[in-house]
């Protein structure tokens, strides 16, 4: 399968892939980036590509951490990497039926919604199947970066892979993402946080109220 268009927005799932895995981290002087992080998000940035994060963090459902914690972690990464476009975080747990958590579509559909990128222009990367999977069922494409927690199988039903994240990344901008559909993504519920680059909106998580807020995605007439 070859790359049709521009990659338009990168989404990165946040534990083992643009940081060390620290399971249900509630303190933000843990925070680890892996190798390579800050410059493949910098090159991002550099060609004026759109940079966001789609992380499932079932600990708030669990009650191992709280909607706080998360925000206070998501603050760091965007301080030591970010700040990144959006965020998008599913607090719901694996046998919660929601439509975000991840390998569900949701996360990814909104985070492309918010940045006002079509899913067909927008790669998904992360360490674990349901990131990819994530990305095919929303119309993304989706690159594997595996690591210890990568289960073979997983590695082996990839379509796209990379050693590391910055090869990853480096792949991108000589190979934009492939067309596909585009479904419409729900908003999604939950504890959220964003940052964005000077002169742009933040997103996060919180869908608009009803009737009331204007449409980011639409130009002023």
């Amino acid at each position: 399968m070859r790359p049709v268009g521009p990659v338009k927005a990168v989404l990165f799932d946040r534990d083992g892939t643009l940081v060390h895995d620290v399971p249900y981290n509630s303190d933000p002087e843990r925070v680890r980036p892996v190798e390579g992080a800050r410059e493949a998000v910098a090159l991002l940035r550099a060609r004026d590509i759109r940079v966001g994060v789609v992380t499932n963090q079932s600990g708030v459902a669990r009650g191992l951490i709280s909607g706080t914690d998360v925000r206070r972690v998501n603050r760091r990464i965007d301080d030591l990497l970010g700040p990144f476009d959006v965020w998008a975080i599913c607090p719901h747990g694996p046998d919660d039926g929601c439509h975000c958590r991840k390998p569900q579509p949701g996360l990814v559909l909104w985070a492309a919604g918010r940045v006002c990128t079509d899913p067909a222009d927008c790669v998904v990367v992360g360490d674990i199947g349901a990131d990819t999977e994530a990305a095919a069922r929303a119309g993304a494409h989706g690159i594997l970066v595996p690591n210890a927690r990568t289960r073979p199988e997983e590695t082996e039903a990839a379509t796209h892979t990379a050693p590391d994240l910055l090869t990853a990344v480096r792949s991108l901008l000589d190979d934009p993402a492939p067309d596909g559909p585009a479904p419409d993504g729900p908003a999604l519920d939950g504890p959220h946080d964003g940052g964005a680059r000077s002169g742009q909106r933040s997103a996060t998580t919180a869908p608009a109220p009803s009737g009331g807020a204007p449409d980011p995605c639409r130009r002023p007439s």
